[in-house]
């Protein structure tokens, strides 16, 4: 995962996590790259400076909470989007990289209803939209189920 700040032609900043750079590219020549403040498709990354932690911060801080998640939320929108994922996670299926075929199944009448979530390239997302088939982007990455 990588993390960009990004900003709008209209100077809003915000940042935004993606699965590589190459990802990134994709979705912003899929046009699926939006600010979520003026919904403008006209995003380019902006200079940022790198979180960097010394291995002895690191060490120090994994010792003292072991069982912690890598950060907590900081902001009021990083608390929003923590809770958004803890709702989607409680309240729908898991469907992996299945989610485009089982989200056309579920629009079409051919599954069960159900709220789902999962993963899909973009070219299968924005294919899903253009067929007129309701699915949104989420802004966290879904913790993958095994087993």
């Amino acid at each position: 995962m990588i993390s960009y700040t990004l900003k709008c032609e209209n100077d809003h900043r915000f940042d935004s996590w993606f699965q590589s750079a190459g990802a990134f590219d994709k979705l912003l020549t899929a046009g699926m790259v939006t600010c979520p403040t003026c919904e403008s498709a006209a995003v380019e990354k902006a200079i940022m400076a790198p979180r960097v932690r010394t291995a002895r911060n690191a060490a120090s801080t994994a010792e003292q909470t072991p069982d912690a998640p890598l950060s907590t939320p900081a902001t009021d929108e990083e608390r929003a989007i923590a809770e958004l994922k803890s709702k989607v996670e409680a309240n729908s299926e898991y469907v992996g990289m299945e989610f485009a075929s089982q989200a056309r199944a579920i629009h079409d009448g051919d599954a069960p209803e159900r709220p789902i979530y999962g993963e899909a390239k973009p070219e299968e997302a924005l294919k899903l939209l253009q067929d007129g088939v309701p699915v949104a982007p989420l802004p966290f990455a879904p913790k993958r189920k095994t087993n």
